[in-house]
C-alpha cells in the first residue's frame, strides 16, 4: 500500500521514496545511517540518462517512520520488496552502498532474485566483519563493539565528529561532511544502535554463494570503514558472476567524493545486457 511518496509495510512502517526519471527502474538503498539523500549525486544524471531513479529511507532514517523495530536484515530485506511491490517493478538494476548491501542479497535469497536483474555493491560490508572461530579473518568483536559503546557514552553527534573525516578525502570540502553529518543526525538513535548490531553479526557468506546475478563491487582501497581486504577481496571468490572495480586512495563515502567516475561506473554497468558472465572473465583491479 502506498499514498503519495510513502510506502506502507506489512507491519506498519511508513518508508519515505523519491522517484525521479523514467526508463530502466534502478533502487538506490543507502549505508548505515544515512537516508536517500546521499545519492543525489548518481541519481540526478542518471534519471537524466534514461533511468528511472528510486531510492527511500530505510525504517528509522530520514523521512521514514520509526517503529521501534524490525532493524533485523530480515525484515530489511522485507521492506525492500514492499518498494519493488507497491511501485510495480519488474527488470530492476539495484545500488546498494555498505550495509544494505547485505538487505539487497538476503533478498535476493530469500525472494530467489525475483525482478533483480542486475547488483552494484558500492563499499560493501559483507561478506563477515566479526571474527569467529569459522570467520578468523574478521575483526575481533570487542573492537567492533566499541562504535556502538562510544555513540551511547559520547552521543552519537561527537562520534560523527570524530569519525566523519576517514569517510572522505583530504580535499573533501568542510560543508560536505557537514551535510553528510545532519543527515546521519537524522537517523533514530534505536536504528543507529540495532543496525550496527545487525551488520556486525552477519554472515552472509553462504548467500553470496548463492547469488548469481551479475554483480559490480566497487570499492576504495583507503575504506578505514569496510576494508577492501575484510570485504570485497572475500566476496568476488564467493560469487559465481562478480567483477571488482578498485578506486586507488578512495574511501567509504565514493557516492560523494568520487561522484562523477561512479556515476559512469554504474552507467556503464547498468546498460549493459544482463548476459552472465563466464567465470574466467571476472575483472579484478
Amino acid at each position: 500500500m502506498h499514498r503519495s511518496n510513502i510506502i506502507r509495510t506489512a507491519d506498519g512502517a511508513e518508508l519515505f521514496y523519491r522517484d525521479w526519471g523514467s526508463g530502466t527502474p534502478v533502487v538506490f538503498l543507502s549505508g548505515w545511517a544515512l537516508p536517500s539523500d546521499f545519492w543525489a549525486y548518481q541519481m540526478l544524471p542518471l534519471s537524466e540518462a534514461g533511468f528511472r531513479c528510486i531510492a527511500y529511507d530505510r525504517r528509522g532514517h530520514g523521512r521514514s517512520s520509526d517503529p521501534g523495530r524490525g532493524f533485523d536484515f530480515d525484515t530489511l530485506a522485507d521492506d525492500l520488496a514492499a518498494v519493488l511491490d507497491a511501485l510495480h517493478l519488474s527488470d530492476v538494476r539495484i545500488v546498494a552502498h555498505s550495509m544494505s548491501a547485505g538487505e539487497v542479497i538476503r533478498y535476493v535469497t530469500k525472494r530467489h532474485a525475483l525482478g533483480i536483474q542486475r547488483i552494484a555493491l558500492i563499499g560493501p560490508t559483507l561478506p563477515c566483519l566479526a571474527k569467529t572461530p569459522g570467520n578468523p579473518q574478521g575483526i575481533d568483536r570487542s573492537l567492533l563493539d566499541l562504535t556502538r559503546r562510544q555513540i551511547l557514552e559520547d552521543g552519537f553527534p561527537a562520534w560523527l565528529e570524530e569519525n566523519a573525516r576517514p569517510f572522505v578525502t583530504a580535499n573533501t570540502k568542510a560543508e560536505t561532511i557537514a551535510w553528510l553529518k545532519n543527515m546521519m543526525l537524522t537517523c533514530s538513535m534505536k536504528a543507529v544502535i540495532d543496525c550496527n548490531r545487525a551488520m556486525i553479526e552477519a554472515d552472509f557468506r553462504a548467500e553470496l554463494r548463492e547469488t548469481r546475478i551479475p554483480t559490480l563491487i566497487v570499492h576504495g582501497d583507503r575504506d578505514a570503514s569496510a576494508p577492501i581486504e575484510l570485504t570485497s577481496r572475500r566476496i568476488v571468490p564467493l560469487m559465481a558472476d562478480a567483477q571488482l572495480i578498485v578506486y586507488e586512495g578512495a574511501p567509504h563515502g565514493l557516492p560523494v567524493t568520487h561522484a562523477v567516475r561512479l556515476t559512469q561506473d554504474l552507467q556503464s554497468f547498468l546498460r549493459s545486457p544482463s548476459v552472465p558472465l563466464p567465470v574466467a572473465a571476472r575483472r579484478t583491479a
